[in-house]
């Protein structure tokens, strides 16, 4: 785990320092305890990081709310890889202190054992925002940040257990790194209006988007997870969120449209392009002031790198239930319908004396090295 944990700091300094401040996946430990929903039920403060209309939705005693931070990081390792490949780099240095039959033979099996191993998956996201819901129009302020970095061993042909094969296999074997980031800083605008006796909220986000991209291959001797930032290429566009939530009584059904415009930005060598579709998600839920059950259903899917099988689509459930505004308890589930990504449980707690500060952590699993975390700092006056 300590390998892991390290992944995600690598991922969130460098491309931080890189001034990344957005969200594919959105860094909010309330909705991510609840199997990571939001379209109908995150509250006015993080509305953009789901949907923009629901910055409207507040009550009457909501003047002003700040969230400073809201962190999560989530990696997938299935197959154990860093473990193997810090395990390799290290009789690497001891076989070539000592080329022994025994020592090549026990560096051949690990190459064996990356060349069957599955792509290693690591995401930061990072998020902040100042909302001041308002009768005539409600406003939020908002920057996210979201990154991610897949791994992927590139193993030579196995040549036998003979030294000399052996060394030139692991020489030509090699980690491709292939990293995304990507960054908005926009406003939300919403308000409620009474149509035909039914009430409905809607909002839109303009905002500034800024992608980067690194990819490179790195020697499985050499191989280190915090090199992947040196092939970086970049791009900025402007780009928009719709979304709209009908209020019925204490049903809630929601429709959210992000980034409008598609974007796509090729690596350094034009060989893989990261694709940033449109998401089309609706929602359901039932909303009361000591019970909360939803749904959120992507129409459409997200196609991220060309070359690699990592398509994403989500149907995610969640529930929470609240002690008088005072502490959360919440839970929930995700599935991904394209089978990239393993099902995920989630959990989290929600700690808000007097309703003025909240402090909410939760946690994600997916089966052993498959783990996320997340944690939100927020005021609401």
């Amino acid at each position: 785990m300590k390998k892991l944990t390290t992944i995600s700091i690598a991922v969130a300094v460098s491309l931080s320092s890189a001034s990344v401040f957005s969200a594919t996946t959105v860094a909010d430990a309330r909705g991510n305890g609840m199997g990571n929903t939001g379209v109908t039920t995150a509250d006015y403060l993080l509305a953009p990081f789901y949907n923009p209309a629901l910055t409207a939705v507040s009550r009457d005693n909501d003047d002003f709310g700040l969230l400073l931070p809201a962190i999560g990081a989530s990696v997938r390792d299935s197959d154990d890889t860093l473990t193997t490949l810090d395990d390799l780099q290290s009789d690497i240095e001891s076989f070539e202190d000592s080329p022994t039959t025994a020592a090549a033979e026990d560096l051949n099996d690990y190459l064996n054992e990356l060349e069957d191993d599955a792509a290693l998956n690591a995401t930061v996201g990072v998020g902040a925002a100042i909302a001041i819901p308002a009768r005539m129009v409600s406003v939020n302020m908002f920057a996210r940040g979201y990154a991610e970095i897949i791994a992927i061993p590139m193993i030579a042909a196995d040549a036998g257990t003979n030294p000399s094969d052996v060394q030139t296999r692991y020489e030509n074997s090699s980690v491709r790194t292939i990293a995304f980031g990507y960054g908005e800083f926009g406003v939300a605008l919403a308000k409620q209006f009474a149509i035909a006796g039914q009430q409905f909220a809607f909002g839109v986000s303009p905002k500034y988007q800024q992608l980067k991209t690194y990819k490179q291959d790195i020697t499985v001797q050499d191989f280190d997870i915090e090199d992947f930032d040196q092939s970086e290429t970049s791009k900025s566009a402007f780009n928009m969120d719709l979304g709209a939530v009908w209020l019925i009584d204490d049903f809630r059904v929601g429709l959210a449209a992000k980034d409008l415009f598609s974007q796509s930005i090729d690596t350094i060598d034009s060989g893989n392009k990261y694709k940033l579709d449109t998401q089309v998600t609706v929602s359901g839920a039932y909303v009361t002031e000591f019970f909360t059950a939803t749904l959120d259903w992507d129409l459409t899917k997200q196609t991220r790198f060309s070359g690699v099988d990592d398509d994403t689509q989500f149907v995610r459930v969640g529930i929470e239930g609240n002690a008088w505004g005072w502490a959360q308890l919440r839970a929930g589930y995700q599935i991904d319908t394209q089978d990239t990504l393993d099902n995920t449980i989630t959990a989290g707690i929600g700690i808000s004396p007097a309703d003025v500060v909240s402090l909410d952590v939760s946690g994600s699993y997916a089966g052993e090295n498959e783990l996320g975390v997340s944690g939100n700092l927020a005021f609401t006056f």
